[in-house]
């Protein structure tokens, strides 16, 4: 995974300097989601793993695919990606360019696990915490994970809040060691 983010990276800074520069934030964040869901169609993954097919005819059949939900940079970019055998990495293209575009406009996305679904009360708690905390905007994501028993993992970026019953279990079974 790290490596596809890596050959992803330049891809996705250069599509968030066009974007960023023209002010269309938001419509790049649309393309790069309906590129991501078209190149990970199983059809469409063995067209582009079929070294048959030429890049040209992978290129119009994404872009055909569209329609005109690609503008004409966006287009532009499947026809490099598909020059230089990249399509796969669309994903992975979409996530960094949601990174920098969070870091620009001063967001974070924080991940909470909990063993049961959280009231609005206390999911804007912790949004109000993390605010604080990041010193920035907050967007939340939350998924129920039962095997948590109880309480909560926040995570933000490379931070880690472990507040559940089973991290606290096994924190004492370290401790007893």
């Amino acid at each position: 995974m790290a490596e596809k983010t890596t050959l992803a990276r330049p891809y996705a800074l250069a599509a968030f300097k066009v974007a960023s520069e023209r002010g269309q934030l938001e419509p790049w964040t649309e393309m790069l989601a309906f590129l991501a869901a078209v190149v990970d169609d199983a059809t469409m993954k063995r067209i582009i793993a079929d070294p048959r097919v030429e890049w040209e005819a992978q290129a119009k059949l994404i872009i055909d695919i569209a329609g005109d939900r690609l503008a004409q940079d966006g287009q532009n970019l499947v026809k490099v990606l598909a020059e230089n055998g990249r399509l796969e990495l669309v994903p992975e293209i979409r996530a960094v360019y949601e990174d920098e575009r969070a870091r620009a406009e001063k967001r974070q996305k924080v991940e909470v696990a909990s063993a049961y679904k959280l009231t609005a009360r206390f999911e804007t708690l912790i949004v109000d915490a993390m605010k604080r905390r990041l010193g920035c905007e907050v967007d939340l994501d939350s998924r129920i994970d039962r095997s948590l028993i109880g309480g909560v993992i926040i995570r933000a970026g490379d931070m880690v809040i472990d507040a559940s019953l089973r991290g606290r279990l096994q924190g004492l079974a370290t401790a007893l060691g």
